[in-house]
């Protein structure tokens, strides 16, 4: 293949949500896991400061079995704070970053507790095309079989129905 060069391709440019994170090999894990604990924490700093005046007793402690149950009641009462932050975060990558991904998405379930996972995996067909740097070659198309995988971290409960 030292006789050819690969031609890039246009992708087709499919937005990406605000709680998606496509992991690459380059990119540094500290940073993806930084970024996935913001989006997942920015709901819950807003309300324990709110409501943490609400709950507290006289020595300004909170019992945890009410803070829990006011906390559902005041995310559903307020959904402005909603859209700061996110219930979910979709970690996506392929081929070599899939490694990477599981041990970041583990990571983040051990700072955060209580976050409910469900991941799938998938296969998909990516087709390169080589263009010959002599003359007389005929440009080649190759294709290879990518494995991708999709991890949902989610503060409320998934999909009980699905495989993972």
């Amino acid at each position: 293949m030292d006789r050819y060069t690969r031609v890039e391709k246009p992708k087709a440019e499919v937005p990406i949500n605000e709680n998606e994170i496509r992991i690459t090999t380059q990119g540094r894990m500290r940073n993806y896991i930084s970024y996935a604990t913001t989006l997942l924490q920015v709901l819950s700093r807003s309300l324990w400061s709110f409501h943490g005046a609400l709950l507290s007793n006289r020595n300004g402690s909170l019992k945890s079995s009410l803070y829990v149950m006011t906390f559902n009641v005041l995310t559903s009462n307020f959904p402005f704070v909603q859209e700061k932050g996110s219930n979910e975060i979709i970690l996506k990558a392929m081929g070599r970053a899939i490694n990477k991904t599981v041990m970041i998405s583990e990571l983040i379930k051990r700072r955060i507790v209580g976050l409910h996972q469900n991941t799938s995996i998938a296969s998909t067909d990516i087709t390169d095309m080589w263009e010959p740097l002599e003359e007389g070659l005929l440009p080649l198309e190759t294709t290879r079989h990518v494995s991708m995988i999709t991890i949902t971290l989610s503060t409320k409960e998934l999909d009980t129905s699905s495989m993972g």
